[in-house]
């Protein structure tokens, strides 16, 4: 047996469950309490929905805007499924992860569905068209949400029940980080860069690129109902104005100022920027400027964002056959020996 593969291979998933140790060690020792606990949830929510947008706008080069709009759909899919049709907080114990776990199914596939509906005749546009497009579709969904009153219309739908836990959220974060990472470097991955290069360029070659940005779409769409389904059993309420543009504007943010394509990107994107307006809390009303004033220095002086196209060792996969080239735009280090050397 291979140990220092199945090391290699256990890595990520030894930090999470170190993560999840630790938070319950220091919640029982009183230096953590449920609101902070709560953050971290938002967190790890947050960069499923970070990374599933930057497999759109990072890796395959398409502009979405309104992510919130596929988050919205997952969220009321597994609400429903747990809620109106199990009524989820009268049934037996053991059948409350089952049917969970079916409701975040559920939800992501309604969301992979509606966004296969909006990428077959919108992903024939680019750049601020497309942008346009998915802003409306977003709003179109906050729209509908707000007219159908046996989910509870403009006022909100109440008594989800509170299935979402932080072992839940890691779980999920740490699988759809995994399904990405996989993703980004398989065959597929190459396609999605290669449209986000030079889209002629990848026609050219024989790629498919109108399949191959509805497949991105779909993906991202299902990651983002699975993590909506989640928010919804965190919160326990869930209106459509929470799913506004803002919402949306929110996870590019924390996507362009992580890194756009990039995993680490999101995570460390995602992950700052939820906690930081709490860790500024004690400046009051100043918080929110002073939010907004680190943002402008990081794109001032991080571009690229704070990690600018680069991954953490576990979160890629060495093959020589992907570092011929650079995946991402690099300075060199050494020179390629010329055809005389070798």
């Amino acid at each position: 047996m291979n140990w220092k593969k199945l090391v290699k291979t256990a890595y990520p998933a030894v930090i999470v469950v170190a993560i999840y140790l630790l938070t319950m060690l220091l919640l029982k020792g009183g230096l953590l309490n449920k609101y902070y606990i709560q953050v971290m949830m938002f967190a790890g929510i947050n960069i499923m929905m970070t990374a599933s947008l930057n497999l759109i706008n990072g890796f395959t080069g398409q502009f979405c805007i309104g992510h919130a709009g596929f988050m919205s759909l997952g969220a009321y899919g597994a609400a429903i499924i747990t809620t109106m049709v199990f009524n989820g907080k009268n049934i037996p114990v053991l059948a409350q992860t089952p049917v969970f776990l079916l409701g975040l199914f559920v939800g992501g596939c309604v969301a992979a569905f509606v966004g296969a509906l909006i990428g077959l005749p919108s992903l024939k546009l680019k750049g601020d068209y497309l942008a346009i497009v998915t802003l409306a579709f977003g709003e179109i969904v906050r729209a509908i949400l707000r007219l159908i009153k046996p989910i509870g219309a403009a006022r909100g739908m109440i008594g989800i029940p509170n299935y979402s836990t932080i072992a839940w959220i890691l779980l999920f974060m740490t699988l759809t980080l995994y399904l990405l990472k996989n993703l980004i470097y398989s065959p597929y991955g190459r396609a999605f860069i290669a449209i986000r290069d030079n889209e002629i360029a990848a026609d050219v070659m024989g790629i498919d690129t109108t399949k191959y940005k509805i497949t991105a779409f779909c993906i991202a769409a299902f990651i983002a109902g699975v993590a909506g389904g989640l928010y919804a059993h965190l919160l326990a309420f869930i209106q459509p104005d929470s799913f506004s543009f803002v919402k949306s504007s929110d996870f590019l943010v924390f996507m362009y100022a992580g890194g756009s394509g990039s995993l680490t990107g999101s995570i460390v994107g995602a992950a700052l920027l939820t906690m930081l307006p709490e860790v500024l809390r004690f400046l009051s009303e100043w918080r929110i400027a002073v939010y907004a004033a680190i943002l402008v220095l990081v794109m001032l002086y991080r571009s690229d964002g704070l990690v600018g196209g680069k991954e953490l060792p576990f979160m890629r996969i060495r093959r020589k056959e992907l570092y011929e080239e650079p995946l991402f735009v690099r300075k060199a280090t050494k020179k390629h020996p010329s055809a005389q050397d070798r």
